[in-house]
């Protein structure tokens, strides 16, 4: 594995001689916008390893995305190479049809040190939830950035990660924006504790996830992909798009329904993805 081609993957060229607060934006950044938080191994016959060497194969040289355990991994290795004081942390997402946090770990993310202060720095999320910059590890405090405005709060130990909704604005409304959130609602993402983990403290999570019937991620097929606007986001046969702000507090959102054709061409032009084998999706 080597950093410079990497860096390639992500198109990224600046100076990393500092492992700052700046270097570490940037490289997220670029990270986000270039590696798509996707699951199509699942929905054509491929078998994921969670192992890096395996995760750098698949992301680095065959140019696909990864869910939270593999883009987050690659990520933490990227940081270590850069001198970054960084460890892995889980998480128990929220599941709104629940309205609970999972009984079990089933995310992954990153806490990093720069002189003394702490960040979450978070690549495996997708969709609407991702954040693009690193968050300070601060609780109540409100942090707005291009995507929406994210906060933590911290109670005896255990930490919980949200988001402030915004308006969605629709140009042809259609049965795809029923139940869109109400402004101004908190949509709550995960709660994670600072106790050190690693990678294979998941793997029984990897394997679970890629045989259990009753995950979204087995259930429908995903690829995510931030954009320097927004957001783009093929799930099923169905392409979402997303530009944040698009006028004040609201985010524009274009629903297109594909052929199967077109889901091939669409993963290949939006997200630079090209599958060795067919995608069901």
């Amino acid at each position: 594995m080597n950093i410079q081609e990497y860096f390639a993957r992500i198109s990224y060229n600046e100076s990393h001689k500092d492992a700052d607060l700046q270097t570490l934006a940037a490289v997220f950044l670029h990270h986000i916008q270039a590696i798509p938080f996707e699951n199509l191994s699942m929905h054509c016959g491929e078998h994921i390893e969670l192992d890096l060497q395996s995760t750098y194969e698949k992301i680095v040289r065959r140019k696909r995305g990864g869910w939270c355990l593999e883009s987050n991994n690659l990520l933490f290795w990227a940081l270590q190479e850069l001198g970054y004081d960084v460890c892995l942390l889980g998480a128990n997402s929220y599941e709104p049809a629940e309205k609970s946090y999972s009984a079990e770990l089933n995310h992954i993310l990153l806490k990093v040190v720069i002189e003394g202060t702490s960040y979450i720095v978070d690549a495996g999320f997708g969709g609407a939830y991702q954040a693009w910059q690193p968050l300070l590890l601060v609780s109540g405090q409100d942090q707005p950035q291009m995507p929406g405005i994210f906060r933590f709060t911290e109670d005896n130990g255990t930490w919980y990660f949200e988001k402030v909704k915004r308006k969605h604005y629709i140009p042809e409304p259609s049965v795809l924006d029923t139940g869109m959130p109400a402004p101004g609602n908190i949509r709550k993402i995960y709660q994670f504790t600072l106790k050190p983990r690693d990678i294979n403290d998941f793997q029984e999570l990897n394997a679970y996830l890629q045989v259990s019937p009753d995950t979204i991620l087995s259930k429908k097929s995903i690829c995510t992909l931030q954009t320097p606007e927004g957001l783009c986001a093929l799930v099923g046969w169905t392409l979402n798009e997303i530009k944040y702000n698009y006028t004040k507090d609201t985010d524009l959102l274009r629903f297109t329904t594909l052929t199967d054709q077109e889901v091939e061409k669409t993963l290949k032009d939006k997200f630079n993805i090209v599958l060795e084998n067919k995608l069901v999706p």
